[in-house]
């Protein structure tokens, strides 16, 4: 069998309001539109890329 995919918690810490454009869109491919707003995600490279973008404006928490 396969072993499941890994997840993160993402939690918006900060506003994504007067970033630049890249950022606030990044915040919204997330699923984020407030702060203290969650989401479980799986860590593909391509969300890993997104978060790191906008790093300064989550808090990211490794699932089991």
């Amino acid at each position: 069998m396969s072993e499941p995919i890994a997840r993160v918690r993402v939690t918006q810490i900060a506003s994504g309001n007067g970033r630049k454009p890249g950022q606030q869109a990044t915040l919204v491919g997330l699923g984020l539109n407030q702060i203290r707003a969650s989401r479980e995600l799986p860590a593909t490279p391509e969300v890993r890329g997104m978060i790191k973008k906008v790093a300064h404006l989550l808090k990211v928490e490794e699932l089991a």
